[in-house]
């Protein structure tokens, strides 16, 4: 079958490699180069974790996606996880912290639980007395994003898929086949997979109603000198609890140390506005995390980098049927980790013809 691919973030590149593999004819388009930084997946690193609500199913995936990116590894040559762990701290009675432990402990799945004094000592750069508990896990860690773009992009050359870089996608003629690009150029194939992330409403308004981008940014930082050896050798901190969303990636894989915080996004109806970083927006992010980090002040925010995600209402993963073409919504700001296996599912469905069964595996509504 010959099979158009739009967007080359981790769904796209990793629907292409799942593709090429079963013997496909494979056409990579992308708007800018691979990895796109301003790409949602175009980052340095992410966070892989088992970590979920118990309500959301997604908890039990991490094994199928843990397996999907070893198929990887293994066809790359190259292990790009960093599995260092995560760190969860509640500070509130059911924040989201608590709700994941929660969770984690509905599915069965180990966590060493913390008093606060213990943890404080195990971690440093924790503040005493702003949090109620803290636990660990080992299931988890940090995924090196850009390594893994141009891993899978040399396997794809290496393997004789077709890849286009710098090559806007205009337009999806979705009963033809055909997309149109933006020097006027039109390719024709007899599937289209659409990954375009954030661009996604540029192609298909309609899907406005469905969809709805965000504008983030994320805060990369140089911690306290004598606080330096605690955070190379700390988990990933998925949760800092309270309300702030946020999360940490310590220094790993030749990148720096981030910060990231839901409560810093702004809904926008243009995947492209206001990209460049403001004034201060380092260091506003930087923070809220504070409590539980101690000397917030002292870590010097060193780049901000922004993203846009599009989420769906319950932030579960979509996918839309529209003639010869497939569109899949995987960047609902934990899309990531699930990168490899989205793509071996996408692949599947493409060739035994089960959307309907595609669908609920994005929903997290069957194993």
């Amino acid at each position: 079958m010959n099979i158009i691919i739009v967007g080359a973030g981790i769904a796209g590149l990793s629907t292409a490699w799942s593709l090429v593999k079963a013997g496909h004819s494979v056409s990579l388009v992308e708007q800018g180069k691979i990895p796109n930084p301003l790409a949602a997946s175009g980052d340095h690193h992410r966070i892989i974790r088992r970590a979920y609500r118990a309500s959301t199913g997604y908890g039990a995936l991490i094994t199928e996606a843990y397996q999907a990116w070893d198929e990887m590894w293994a066809d790359l040559g190259e292990c790009h996880l960093d599995a260092r762990g995560f760190l969860c701290v509640s500070r509130e009675p059911g924040d989201e912290a608590e709700e994941y432990r929660e969770g984690m402990e509905a599915g069965g799945f180990p966590i060493e639980l913390l008093e606060p004094d213990a943890a404080v000592e195990r971690w440093p750069f924790l503040e005493a007395g702003t949090f109620r508990y803290a636990y660990f896990s080992p299931d988890g860690g940090a995924l090196h994003c850009r390594k893994i773009a141009a891993g899978v992009l040399a396997w794809l050359r290496a393997n004789g898929a077709n890849i286009y870089e710098d090559s806007k996608v205009t337009a999806v003629d979705t009963d033809a086949g055909r997309v149109t690009l933006a020097s006027g150029e039109t390719m024709q194939a007899d599937r289209v997979i659409v990954t375009a992330g954030a661009w996604v409403l540029k192609l298909f308004p309609e899907l406005g109603g469905e969809l709805t981008t965000y504008r983030t940014a994320l805060a990369y930082v140089e911690p306290p000198a004598d606080l330096k050896a605690a955070w190379e050798a700390a988990p990933v901190i998925l949760d800092v609890g309270g309300i702030t969303d946020g999360y940490m990636i310590p220094p790993t894989g030749g990148a720096g140390m981030k910060f990231g915080s839901g409560l810093h996004k702004v809904e926008t109806s243009d995947a492209d506005w206001n990209r460049d970083p403001v004034e201060g927006e380092g260091e506003a992010i930087r923070n809220l995390f504070s409590p539980p980090i101690a000397r917030i002040g002292e870590y010097r925010v060193t780049e901000v980098v922004t993203c846009a995600y599009t989420f769906t209402e319950d932030e579960r993963f979509a996918a839309y049927e529209k003639g010869k073409c497939l569109i899949v919504s995987a960047c609902s700001g934990h899309g990531y980790k699930f990168g490899a296996s989205v793509g071996r599912r996408v692949a599947a469905s493409v060739e035994d013809g089960d959307i309907a069964g595609l669908k609920r595996w994005l929903r997290a509504e069957i194993a």
